[in-house]
C-alpha cells in the first residue's frame, strides 16, 4: 500500500537529513521532488500544487531554517499535511433508531459484494446484529456471491425470490421485505448491495434515488477501486452529485502501491473515507484514520492499527495463553507455533511488516511471498514433529530430523535452519519474561518473529 509513494518520498527526506542546515533552495528542490512523486501517484495536480504551497509557506521560515532538526520539522509539516489531505476518522452513523440501513453503491467490479460482507463482519465484532440484503436484481450471481459470503460468516442473508433463473422482485421490494424481517428478528443493520454498471448510466442512478428516497439510510457508502486511481475519484464526484454519498469505502487498497486515489478524493468529493480493504480475506478490513495512513506513507509504521488488528482477531484464552508461555522457564516450539498462528489471524508476516515504524526503510531487502513461503514451511516443520519433540526440541537427533524433513516436504538442511532460528527466538524470548502483554496492548510476543525471516 503506497509503496512506490513511501519509497519515493524516503529518498527526498535522506537527501534532507544530509544537510546541517537548510536554506530555501534546499527546500525548493525537495518539495519539487514531493510534487514529482505525488503526480506520479497519480494525485490530482489540483491538489499537488495546493498541497505544495501549503508546505512551501509553513517550511519556509526561521523556525524551520533554524531548527536543530530541519529535516525532522519538514517531515512533521509534510505529515501534517497529508493527514489533512486523507482526512480525519469518521464512524458510520449507527447509533440511530433501528434498524440502520447502509447501502452500498459503485460500479461494477469494485468489489460492493465483498465489502458488504467485510462490513457485516466487522459490525458483528461491534455486537451489531447484522442482516445482509442483496438488491442486485440484474446478476443472480452477485445474489449468490453474498449468500456464500454470508453462510461463510454465519451472517443471514435475505432470500431474494426467483423463477427460471430470474429475479422476481424489484429493488425496493426486496428492501421493504428485507426491512420487515430485520424488525421482526430483530436485526439491528442492514446492509444492501445493490447493483453495479460497468459504467455510470441514468437508470442506475435513479434506482439508487428510489431506494434512497423510500428508505432514508443512515449511510450510503460509495465503494470504489483504488486501483483506477483518477477515474474512481471522477466516479466518486458523479455519485455524489447524484445520490448525495455520506462516505467512501477504497478496496483493494493492497494492491494499489501509487495512492492517488486515497489521496485526491477527499479532496475532491468532500465525504469521509471510511473504510479500506487491504486484502483478499473478509477481515482484511480496517476502519480509515487519514493520520495513521500518512505515517505509513512516510515510513513511520502505524503500530496503532497493528495493535488493534491483533486485539480483534486474538481472543483473551490465546492472549493469556502466549502471556504465560512468555512467563515460563523455557520457551518451547509448541509456544512459538501458536504465535506463528496469532500472526496469520493478524494477516500475516507482510502485512504486520508494512506497519513497522522503519520498515520502508528495508521494504526493498524483503520479499512478502518469499516470507509467507518461509512461513508455510515452519508450520510443515512444525507440524511434523511429536509432542514431546516441540516441548524439548534438544531431543531431536539425526534421526528425528530425517523424520521431520520426510514428513514436511522439507530438506534435513531445512529442518536445521529452523532449530537454530528458533534457539535465537528462545533467546530473545527470555528478555520478555515478566513483562505483562496487557491483552495484546503491546506486541513484544511476536517481535521475535521476524528473526525467523532475516536470512529473505
Amino acid at each position: 500500500m503506497f509503496d512506490g509513494l513511501s519509497l519515493k518520498l524516503e529518498k527526498v527526506f535522506k537527501n534532507l537529513r544530509g544537510y546541517g542546515k537548510l536554506s530555501e533552495k534546499n527546500i525548493e528542490d525537495a518539495l519539487k521532488e514531493v510534487r514529482l512523486s505525488l503526480l506520479e501517484a497519480d494525485v490530482n495536480y489540483l491538489i499537488v500544487k495546493e498541497f505544495i504551497e501549503s508546505v512551501k509557506n509553513k517550511a519556509v521560515g526561521e523556525k524551520v531554517m533554524d531548527s536543530l532538526t530541519p529535516s525532522q520539522q519538514i517531515i512533521k509539516i509534510i505529515h501534517d499535511e497529508l493527514t489533512s489531505l486523507l482526512g480525519g476518522h469518521e464512524p458510520l452513523n449507527i447509533k440511530a433508531k433501528p434498524p440502520v440501513v447502509i447501502m452500498l453503491a459503485g460500479l461494477q467490479g469494485s468489489g460492493k459484494t465483498t465489502t458488504a460482507g467485510k462490513l457485516a463482519l466487522y459490525l458483528r465484532g461491534l455486537k451489531r446484529s447484522v442482516y445482509l440484503v442483496p438488491a442486485d436484481v440484474y446478476r443472480p450471481a452477485a445474489v449468490l456471491q453474498l449468500k456464500k459470503i454470508g453462510a461463510s460468516i454465519n451472517i443471514p442473508v435475505y432470500e431474494t425470490p426467483e423463477k427460471d433463473g430470474g429475479i422476481t422482485q424489484k429493488p425496493e421490494e426486496i428492501v421493504k421485505n428485507a426491512l420487515e424481517i430485520a424488525e421482526k428478528h430483530a436485526y439491528d443493520t442492514l446492509i444492501i448491495d445493490t447493483a453495479g454498471r460497468l459504467e455510470i448510466d441514468e437508470p442506475l442512478m435513479e434506482e439508487l434515488k428510489t431506494l434512497k428516497n423510500k428508505f432514508n439510510p443512515n449511510e450510503i457508502l460509495f465503494v470504489a477501486d483504488s486501483m483506477l486511481g483518477q477515474s474512481a475519484v471522477t466516479v466518486a464526484k458523479t455519485f455524489n452529485e447524484a445520490i448525495g454519498i455520506t462516505g467512501v469505502v477504497l478496496t483493494k487498497v493492497d494492491g494499489d502501491s501509487r495512492g492517488g486515489a486515497a489521496l485526491s478524493i477527499k479532496k475532491t468529493v468532500d465525504k469521509p473515507i471510511k473504510f479500506i480493504g487491504v486484502g483478499e480475506k473478509l477481515s482484511d478490513f480496517e476502519p480509515f484514520y487519514g493520520e495513521r495512513i500518512a505515517g505509513r506513507i512516510l515510513g513511520m509504521g502505524d503500530v496503532m492499527s497493528l495493535i488493534e488488528k491483533a486485539h480483534n482477531v486474538v481472543d483473551e484464552k490465546s492472549a493469556k495463553a502466549i502471556e504465560e508461555s512468555l512467563n515460563k522457564k523455557d520457551f518451547t516450539v509448541k509456544d512459538f507455533a501458536e504465535q506463528l498462528k496469532m500472526v496469520s489471524k493478524i494477516g500475516g508476516v507482510g502485512q504486520i511488516a508494512s506497519m513497522i515504524p522503519g520498515f520502508s526503510k528495508i521494504k526493498d531487502k524483503f520479499n512478502p511471498e518469499a516470507a509467507e513461503k518461509e512461513f508455510k514451511k515452519i508450520n510443515a516443520i512444525i507440524n511434523s514433529m511429536t509432542e514431546k519433540e516441540r516441548l524439548n526440541p534438544a531431543i531431536l537427533n539425526g534421526g528425528r530430523r530425517k523424520r521431520i524433513s520426510a514428513g514436511s516436504g522439507t530438506s534435513v538442511n531445512d529442518v536445521n535452519i529452523f532449530i537454530n532460528k528458533f534457539e535465537e527466538v528462545k533467546k530473545m524470548m527470555k528478555s520478555f519474561k515478566g513483562g505483562k502483554l496487557g491483552s495484546l496492548r503491546n506486541l513484544k510476543n511476536i517481535g521475535g518473529i521476524k528473526n525467523m525471516f532475516n536470512n529473505l
